[in-house]
């Protein structure tokens, strides 16, 4: 297959199969007529794997480990559960905070929903991010 037709077979564009190859997590074969990188069903595999371990959160370098353990006939699966398990922890912290800035934000809508639009003046941009900062301060959280 060429780059195209394993692209559009795989569901991603032409540009991704080539980014991934450039990145080695694809190998092609060059034809020797024409230059044209080819691609096995291996290499359709490949790609499909890519794009679920991408769906799981796994960046390329950590695709990149997995996929060498599985080439030099090493199981991956505890990398890969261990990477899982490392990242967890950073998600589910990261969940809160979006959490927190959802309600700042809905808190922020509401009150913000009678105030009078302000016009720059040279002192004040936007009274109403302005005066969030102030009300913060006063709370003790950082802006």
């Amino acid at each position: 297959m060429k780059v195209t037709e394993l692209a559009r077979t795989a569901g991603v564009t032409p540009e991704t199969v080539r980014h991934y190859s450039r990145q080695g997590l694809l190998v092609p074969r060059r034809d020797p007529d024409n230059g044209y990188q080819l691609y096995d069903r291996r290499a359709l595999g490949r790609l499909r794997f890519i794009q679920r371990a991408r769906t799981l959160g796994f960046s390329l370098k950590e695709v990149a480990e997995i996929l060498e353990q599985a080439d030099q006939g090493d199981s991956p699966c505890p990398l890969v559960r261990d990477l899982l398990a490392a990242r967890l922890p950073r998600i589910r912290a990261q969940i809160e905070e979006l959490q927190s800035l959802a309600t700042r934000m809905e808190q922020a809508i509401d009150e913000w929903s009678t105030l009078p639009d302000g016009t720059p003046n040279g002192d004040s941009i936007c009274r109403l991010i302005e005066h969030a900062a102030d009300d913060d301060a006063t709370r003790g959280q950082t802006p």
